[in-house]
């Protein structure tokens, strides 16, 4: 799929007159940059230090050791999974070719390649995540814990190989900051994991390729950084990355200068991509982990050099840790808002690490756990690693005496009941900066769990380019858990990753005290101008039941109310009677799902033309699953009493889940 002249002039309708001239000059030094390579400057005597105190390796737990060999393993065999494809060819890979769809990206100058037609190059993530090198970052922690020299020897035999397969500003790992960015802080951690190997000098420092390398690296994330209304988890990346190499690899004349913009970026970019209540902006949960797990391990690198950082830094960071420890569910899931496509920053841990725990984990070794946060039970090798370059302790600043369960900012509410009952409420602002690119249309959406199962479920992402009727679909107002007014979205779509309109909502009430055994969210959005949707939803604790109300005042039209069921979940429905029932730990759990009785109701599942009914659980797979739809017509006069004229259904609808048992 090709980008239309019509993708550009709406993008470009989403720029203020700084952020053009910004893209002018881009494609200025973009065509100077054609013609003449320059030469990197003469390093000598160049030293690796930032390497690990000495008997940090002892604190690894031996079960977060045992994963992360077995992991290793894996890749030593040439086995990896990326975004549901499995892959058997990693021994000796192919850096540049797709094997979701078999194609090879061109070999071309970087800014000439369409890395978003699928046709001309493939599946672009599917080719870039391999290059993040968080493979071999795995294989380096696999080094480092055992000494076996096999690790070291294959992480070099990769990054020789990916170092001869993609010459400075040639093919397609030339062109995204982000996938530069993140190689660059894989590389930091590659070389200080095999730093008992005795080749990793001449792998690295003593090695041209290698510091041509890192030099064209940080020379492109100095000229062309994310900006605007692109300034997203981006530039966080780009500039972590950016701060860690000038940091650890420190051996050029522009090293300095680098990091002294790569911290101040980061220092600005974090405070502008992050809510005062500590909740990322994009309000997408992964991209929160990503940009938390990036600030991490930037403050990591300046602290091992000795690099002083704003205090606002690690203010930043500690609010995002304390807001995640916050909204997680007893099982530590987050919620699953908004995109997601299972970036990570630094990855050196073995499968089945759960992410968020590590997170976590990490969070109580540099700022200290408060009583309210969550028991993490489980081990990781990350959290030593990072919390021995860390300088330790909290900044001075007040956290929160409770657990939160409203961010007002954020418009996120959780509410919680007995058994732990989770419930999400949705009424904050559609995304952020002027594209909203990883927002979806799922104003008031609600997102129900049940000891961590998913009842009532965020569909997830599933894909970013090439599947334009998937991407769709799990960006829709029909894809969340909330109502569909006159067969449209809440916010209007300008592209996959473009909202040309955005929808504004605003939260009502927000008790989650449960005052009186209830607790109690209300929010609105305008999305539907003239008509607004106002949604309540009640928890009740005694009757283990969660109560939606939903109105839709000043105009009528067709509605479809949804409720995407989790994958663990069966339902039988009967007229607006749903039975759900699941199993967790070897035990049988129900509900009843009773359904508005003004709507007709069907259960969908796992159809595709249209798409309607699919779960994905990460960035590119996808599961049936059953939703529940309800369709017919409503109106509620603009200060109506939640009745209508002329025999039309009912402008509220009702639905009440009750948990059994």
């Amino acid at each position: 799929m090709t980008t239309s002249a019509g993708w550009y002039l709406r993008r470009l309708s989403r720029m203020g007159p700084r952020e053009v001239g910004g893209r002018v000059g881009d494609t200025v030094r973009r065509r100077r940059w054609r013609s003449a390579l320059p030469q990197r400057p003469v390093v000598t005597g160049a030293r690796f230090t930032a390497v690990l105190p000495a008997g940090t390796l002892d604190a690894t737990a031996p079960d977060a050791v045992k994963r992360l060999l077995a992991e290793a393993d894996r890749l030593m065999a040439g086995h990896a999974e990326y975004f549901g494809v499995e892959r058997d060819d990693l021994v000796d890979p192919d850096w540049c070719r797709d094997p979701r769809t078999g194609r090879r990206a061109p070999w071309a100058y970087a800014f000439d390649v369409p890395y978003r037609d699928e046709d001309a190059v493939g599946d672009i993530k599917q080719i870039w995540e391999p290059s993040r090198h968080q493979c071999l970052t795995v294989l380096a922690a696999a080094y480092a814990v055992t000494g076996d020299e096999r690790y070291a020897e294959r992480v070099a035999a990769h990054l020789r190989s990916w170092w001869a397969a993609n010459a400075p500003l040639r093919g397609v790992h030339w062109i995204s900051g982000i996938e530069l960015g993140i190689r660059l802080l894989s590389w930091v951690w590659i070389r200080r994991l095999l730093d008992g190997w005795p080749g990793a000098a001449g792998l690295f420092e003593g090695n041209p390729v290698a510091l041509d390398q890192i030099w064209h690296h940080q020379r492109w994330l100095a000229a062309f950084p994310s900006r605007g209304s692109s300034a997203n988890n981006h530039v966080i990346a780009e500039a972590a990355g950016q701060l860690a190499a000038a940091c650890a690899f420190g051996w050029f004349p522009s090293s300095e200068r680098w990091r002294g913009e790569a911290l101040r970026s980061l220092e600005r970019h974090l405070r502008s991509n992050t809510f005062v209540s500590g909740l990322n902006r994009e309000l997408a949960t992964e991209y929160h982990g990503l940009v938390l797990e990036l600030g991490l391990a930037a403050v990591a690198e300046a602290d091992a050099a000795g690099v002083a950082v704003p205090a606002t830094v690690r203010l930043v960071l500690l609010r995002m840790t304390d807001a995640l420890a916050a909204v997680v569910d007893g099982r530590l899931r987050p919620p699953r808002q908004g995109d997601a496509d299972d970036g990570h920053g630094l990855v050196v841990d073995g499968a089945g690490t759960d992410r968020w725990g590590s997170l976590l984990a990490t969070g109580e070794a540099v700022f200290g756990r408060l009583d309210w946060w969550p028991e993490v039970t489980g081990s990781d090798v990350r959290t030593p690693l990072l919390a021995a370059l860390v300088r330790r302790g909290a900044p001075a600043a007040a956290r929160p005496a409770s657990r939160p369960a409203h961010f007002a900012d954020a418009g996120m509410t959780i509410l919680r009941g007995p058994a732990e009952i989770w419930c999400r409420c949705d009424g904050g602002p559609h995304g952020f900066l002027s594209i909203a690119a990883h927002a979806h249309a799922d104003a008031l959406s609600v997102e129900v769990r049940h000891d961590g199962v998913d009842v009532l479920a965020d569909p997830g992402t599933f894909c970013y380019h090439g599947q334009p009727a998937w991407r769709r679909y799990f960006r829709s107002t029909l894809g969340h858990n909330t109502l569909e007014w006159d067969g449209a979205d809440q916010s209007v779509s300008g592209g996959p990753f473009l909202w040309t309109r955005h929808a504004r909502s605003r939260v009502l009430v927000a008790d989650a005290s449960g005052s009186g055994g209830v607790a109690r969210w209300s929010a609105e959005h305008d999305g539907y101008g003239p008509a607004v949707h106002r949604r309540r939803v009640e928890l009740s604790a005694e009757r283990r039941e969660l109560r939606v109300i939903d109105e839709v005042r000043g105009a009528r039209g067709a509605v479809r109310l949804a409720f995407h069921l989790g994958p663990a979940v069966t339902a039988e429905l009967r007229g607006n009677r749903a039975e759900l029932t699941w199993t967790r730990d070897g035990e049988d759990r129900s509900a009843v799902l009773d359904l508005p009785g003004a709507l007709e109701w069907r259960a969908h599942r796992g159809e595709s033309d249209p798409p309607l009914g699919w779960y994905s659980a990460g960035f590119g797979r996808k599961e049936p699953s059953t939703t529940l739809v309800g369709t017919g017509t409503g109106t509620v006069p603009g200060t109506g009493t939640g009745s209508t004229e002329g025999g039309a259904l009912p402008g509220a609808f009702t639905t009440v889940l009750t948990f059994r048992g």
